[in-house]
């Protein structure tokens, strides 16, 4: 095995891992984002209200647009596995949505927020920085 060959292959690999690690990661985001978004729609007891905050929503709108980002963020994790672009590019859509509807939800949920936008700046990460030639 050459140099040369011996480094692609230690890319193509790396490349994988991340490919990887963002869909398993979208995934966990889409699950945790349909529980999200059913306990919103089922119970609004669930989450802390915040008067003072400029962006007032109500919570069962916050459910929908959880459950649907959910879903669509499930449906892509599936697409990544195949390290498909189509799926890389609506991964990072989807991840930066994600972190939009989180920020946004901040005063409902303050902590799970927080632990989803860091989880969604990972996906981002790890979709733009493998290169298509890579795979």
């Amino acid at each position: 095995m050459t140099p040369l060959s011996h480094t692609r292959s230690a890319k193509r690999q790396w490349a994988g891992g991340l490919t990887v690690f963002a869909a398993v990661m979208l995934m966990i985001a889409g699950v945790l984002d349909i529980c999200r978004g059913i306990m919103a729609i089922a119970e609004d007891d669930v989450f802390v209200t915040t008067r003072d905050y400029i962006f007032q929503f109500d919570l069962t709108s916050w459910g929908w647009i959880h459950l649907i980002l959910g879903v669509v963020a499930l449906i892509v994790s599936f697409g990544l596995f195949t390290a498909s672009t189509w799926a890389r590019v609506a991964g990072v859509a989807i991840g930066g949505l994600l972190v939009i509807a989180n920020f946004l939800a901040l005063p409902y949920y303050p902590a799970w927020s927080i632990v989803m936008i860091i989880a969604s700046g990972f996906i981002i990460w790890a979709l733009c920085v493998v290169r298509p030639d890579d795979l």
